[in-house]
């Protein structure tokens, strides 16, 4: 239930501010229900230009009796930075610069701010005391501070250094490796080396080496397309090819079934990154695919993954019940994992015991247990959610349900007290409770279970530098699924007339001449009304789902596409590549 002003009773650096009439009453007021969202009470004072910085700051100080320091006058240390989470320090804007045995110092503008101090107390396993320092100039400080958590790309030069990359593995192999390296010949050392490189810094998730009759190809995917990268005679099939699997571990003499393996570049002596690699023999030698496991690239930031405030809401209440279950659904690549971890980085504190079973383990997060799933040890999905539930789990994340019996384990786990997170592979998210049907899952499972569905996919984001905007006629717009109302805007509920930005034709060098840069996901988020649970159990079909979602107002993946279209985040090119108009 939303709190209103009026029923607030302000206490704190709120009544301290209205007491110093720094804010009005009300002000202060609205700004403390805000902040019950996010951002922070301080944040959403200073930044909503109802106070300067230094007045919000110089009130907290005499408030809570703390000393006011000037953070732009301390020395940085990139080692005390980096014993806190990156993600932490942007959800709450706090920032750690001096350490003393066990205690840790943590610059805030809000002292207040007591669930960032936990926080970081438990994953730093550290006492923390907080240094009050000013709103606006923290903001800066932490922009600039969070730099060193990429330099680990900076100081590595792309054409020097690429013979001696520290590829870690197993040592008992080495001498194997080097006979390898010395009949593969030290180009094809450097090139590999040279595109596991270029890739990484172009912010690619994979990398396609192919075999053709009369050439040899590598495509990187950047923001779910995949580019051209080099072309290459075919004559490098083979040597690509077993300097790829020395790399993995594979059998080099083995060309005839697929193989599975995988990498770990060393980047730093902090940093490293892991290619997942698979091989497919084709009709002209075998073309690789390895997938970059980059856990330090992944925004758990649910602010900038492009909710909708009702389906950000909606997600949070789900994740709020101590029981059920939350699924998420899209193709591969689409964003899912990423969604997932969201929640459970939200949900990851002290007081709960969370278990992962993933294949692979994309995103490292301390304090979860993760497991690798391994078919050709038995360590299955099944095999594992048996054995987290004799481990006392309050949270289980699923990585995939992809048959009966892990399905009906999750399903009995999330009846009984449990909090189970996984994903499916369906086109929406009605379809979802069919698919689980089909499985075999019984209906009334079904529905006394699950709590919300989620689909996604990701549209890539068109460059802010390059962007431009396109006259579409009004016929054509209302085909596309626009409103008259969103075309020619509503000045009483504050909604402007449609603009509409395209791609410059030729990007800019910001984009890499493409036009777009990043990705933003489009949701449908679903949950489990009590009209849907009924039926779910009379055996309603995914289009009388479907039906009953419109019914309630919620999004389908079209409709959020176009609204993100309509914000300019993205073109109605590029929602149309991902969602169907149907």
């Amino acid at each position: 239930m939303a709190v209103s002003p009026s029923e607030i009773v302000l206490t704190g650096l709120a009544r301290k501010l209205v007491a110093d009439g720094i804010l009005g009453e009300e002000q202060a007021r609205k700004a403390f229900v805000e902040s019950l969202k996010k951002p922070p009470f301080v944040t959403y004072v200073v930044e909503n230009g109802l106070a300067s910085a230094r007045d919000v700051a110089h009130a907290a100080a005499e408030e809570f009796g703390i000393p006011l320091v000037d953070i732009e006058s301390i020395d940085l240390n990139p080692d005390i930075i980096k014993l806190v989470d990156k993600n932490l320090i942007e959800r709450h804007r706090a920032l750690p610069i001096y350490q003393r045995g066990k205690r840790l110092y943590v610059a805030v503008s809000d002292p207040t701010n007591l669930p960032a101090l936990d926080d970081i107390k438990f994953h730093t396993k550290m006492n923390t005391e907080a240094i009050l320092v000013e709103e606006d100039k923290l903001g800066k400080v932490i922009e600039r501070a969070l730099e060193v958590f990429d330099n680990s790309l900076k100081g590595l030069d792309f054409e020097e250094g690429l013979d001696n990359l520290d590829f870690a593995g197993d040592d008992k192999d080495k001498k194997e490796e080097e006979e390898e390296d010395k009949e593969n010949e030290a180009p094809i050392v450097r090139f590999v080396n040279a595109m596991l490189f270029k890739a990484i810094k172009m912010g690619a998730s994979d990398l396609h080496f192919e075999a053709y009759e009369k050439f040899y190809r590598v495509r990187f995917r950047v923001d779910g397309m995949l580019r051209i990268m080099e072309t290459l005679p075919p004559t490098v099939n083979r040597k690509l090819s077993a300097r790829i699997k020395v790399m993995s571990r594979l059998d080099v003499s083995e060309r005839r079934v697929p193989q599975d393996g995988r990498i770990k570049l060393k980047l730093s002596p902090t940093k490293s990154i892991d290619f997942r690699v698979s091989t497919m023999p084709t009709l002209f030698g075998e073309k690789i695919v390895m997938r970059i496991l980059d856990s330090s690239a992944a925004n758990l930031d649910i602010d900038k993954l492009g909710y909708e405030p009702e389906q950000k809401n909606s997600y949070l209440e789900a994740l709020s019940n101590p029981y059920g279950m939350v699924l998420v659904t899209g193709p591969t690549g689409s964003g899912k994992t990423v969604s997932l971890y969201t929640g459970i980085y939200i949900l990851n504190t002290e007081g709960v015991n969370i278990s992962t079973a993933e294949d692979p383990v994309e995103i490292n997060l301390p304090g979860v247990n993760q497991v690798q799933i391994d078919e050709k040890t038995g360590m299955t999905f099944a095999k594992a959610l048996k054995a987290f539930l004799r481990q006392d789990p309050d949270i289980i994340l699923v990585g995939e349900i992809r048959d009966l019996e892990t399905g009906g384990i999750a399903i009995k786990a999330a009846s009984t007290g449990h909090m189970v997170m996984s994903t499916l592979h369906t086109n929406d998210a009605p379809q979802t409770l069919t698919r689980m049907i089909d499985m075999g899952i019984p209906p009334f499972a079904i529905a006394t279970a699950v709590n919300l569905i989620m689909a996604q996919r990701l549209c890539r984001r068109l460059c802010a530098s390059c962007k431009q905007l396109i006259d579409v006629p009004e016929n054509a717009l209302l085909e596309e699924g626009f409103t008259k109302e969103e075309i020619n805007g509503d000045p009483d509920k504050g909604m402007e007339p449609i603009k509409l930005y395209t791609t410059k034709k030729d990007g800019c060098e910001k984009c890499g001449n493409l036009g777009y840069k990043g990705r933003v996901g489009v949701y449908q988020v679903m949950p489990m009304s009590e009209e849907m649970r009924r039926l779910i159990m009379s055996g309603s079909n995914a289009i009388q789902l479907a039906d009953q979602a419109r019914k309630e107002d919620i999004w389908d993946l079209r409709r959020s596409g176009l609204k993100k279209a309509r914000d300019g985040l993205t073109s109605l090119e590029e929602v149309n590549r991902v969602v169907s108009k149907d």
